[in-house]
């Protein structure tokens, strides 16, 4: 459980210490949970500005570099699942970078490598972040996997 913005980032930084390129990120969670806040710890783990961080919303995906690996970051919410057929967000970030998902419940088809980083809202202030692996049957969207 995180009690602020800092904590959530925190919580990616740590993640983003098991990274490697070609690694997959899906984030998932209702609008405002925190999916751009956690990317920027994420960021600032891979040695990039945190501040450069935004939501890329109306671009699909922004590209970060800093001092290792690339950060790509994209956010599906305006697409529907079958216009991610021929994206190809599979191949981005393969050789030097992460890829971060935001809303991988529009990806068309599942990423079972992928690490899978759920943060539901528990007051205005307290997110709690569930992080799993896609292999070991946690999904972006089930919620019974949350602790209670």
């Amino acid at each position: 459980m995180t009690a602020s913005e800092e904590e959530t980032q925190a919580v990616a930084r740590e993640l983003s210490a098991t990274l490697r390129a070609g690694d997959v990120v899906l984030l998932s969670g209702d609008l405002g949970a925190g999916k751009t806040t956690f990317v920027r710890g994420l960021a600032e783990g891979l040695g990039i500005d945190p501040r450069e961080v935004s939501s890329p919303t109306f671009t699909l995906v922004h590209e970060y570099r800093g001092n290792g690996l690339t950060l790509y970051h994209a956010d599906l919410y305006r697409l529907e699942s079958t216009a991610t057929d021929d994206l190809g967000l599979e191949e981005i970030g393969v050789k030097d970078g992460v890829l971060a998902i935001e809303w991988p419940d529009r990806l068309s088809h599942e990423l079972p490598r992928a690490t899978v980083v759920r943060l539901e809202m528990v007051n205005d202030s307290s997110r709690r972040i569930t992080i799993g692996s896609a292999s070991a049957g946690l999904t972006p969207s089930d919620n019974s996997a949350l602790p209670s």
